[in-house]
């Protein structure tokens, strides 16, 4: 039991790239060494002790873990594939340029969630399948990292992020400007779609912070647009509201009582009568409670012209809104 917890413990520091800590760590004979210490080839050493498995051992292994949950098949599963991992760490390291080991252990992750999600039954080589997890965490840290803003959230465009560079490379080398039309046909997706993934690649982070130029103290984030009212729109907004209200109880007081009702219970109210009710009510046509709600609007906006100065310019901008 002990001697399994140990070999546990053991594949989660080869996975995830951890060293351990001690007097003659490498790091620290690394100070007084002629070349310098190199973490990449440490770890290549390391995991070149493992050896690669036979289809039917790798099967063995799978059948115990998908079975049984053993961790020490599953450490052998995983370990014997960690130079897959670097191997498809390597083709995705023109996009990162960065620490390949960063990807290497994004791609120890997928193997690892690999491992879990095997079946056996099912006749595919686990490096087939392993391939896929592997491709797919590395793929997400890059995309995750390439900006401090996120240019990839969705499958579709984390796909796109991967091809757009290797399909335009082939069609400039076929002789084909690769223009988004183009693109966008070989690739399946939509025209836009090239066009805002080739932006957000071309472009870079900007601070909403950072000032205009470097001699202003205006940030760009001023000249921003946005949605929410202001304080001053809020006030004026309050202000025309009590201005209406108050001439709106200034014309209810000119209206005789038959038109007061239809004004409060058609007119202007969230659930209005219908024509029928009211007419029922005072015994009149449902044409005639019709014309007078007509001319009730039309005196209303009369009232209000007269009344409110510029009127004709609120109802149309509440038109066009």
């Amino acid at each position: 039991m002990k001697k399994k917890k140990d070999s546990i413990k053991k594949a989660k520091k080869t996975l995830t790239g951890k060293k351990r800590d001690g007097k003659n760590s490498a790091s620290q004979s690394s100070e007084n060494a002629l070349v310098k210490f190199d973490p990449l080839q440490k770890y290549l050493q390391e995991i070149s002790r493992y050896k690669l498995l036979t289809r039917e051992e790798e099967r063995d292994l799978a059948i115990r873990v998908c079975e049984h949950g053993d961790k020490e098949a599953a450490y052998i599963l995983a370990t014997s594939n960690l130079r897959l991992v670097v191997k498809i760490a390597l083709e995705f390291q023109r996009l990162w340029m960065q620490n390949l080991l960063d990807l290497i252990q994004e791609g120890n992750m997928g193997l690892m969630q690999a491992v879990r999600k095997f079946d056996p039954y099912k006749n595919v080589k686990f490096s087939y399948y392993s391939s896929f997890w592997i491709k797919a965490y590395i793929l997400k840290f890059i995309m995750d990292n390439w900006r401090l803003v996120k240019i990839g959230t969705t499958q579709g465009q984390r796909k796109l992020f991967f091809k757009l560079k290797k399909e335009k490379q082939r069609l400039i080398d076929e002789g084909f400007d690769p223009k988004p039309k183009l693109l966008s046909q070989t690739l399946g997706v939509s025209e836009r779609e090239v066009v805002d993934m080739e932006q957000r690649l071309n472009g870079w982070d900007v601070s909403l912070d950072a000032p205009l130029k470097d001699d202003s103290d205006t940030e760009r984030i001023e000249f921003l647009s946005t949605e929410d009212e202001s304080t001053e729109e809020k006030v004026a907004k309050k202000e025309i509201e009590e201005l209406l209200h108050n001439k709106i109880e200034m014309f209810k007081k000119k209206m005789n009582k038959r038109e007061l009702e239809i004004f409060n219970v058609r007119i202007f109210s969230d659930d209005p009568a219908t024509l029928q009710e009211i007419g029922d009510r005072y015994g009149i046509s449902r044409e005639r409670v019709r014309q007078i709600e007509k001319n009730l609007i039309k005196k209303l906006r009369e009232f209000f012209k007269r009344e409110v100065s510029d009127f004709d310019s609120y109802v149309f901008k509440d038109e066009v809104e």
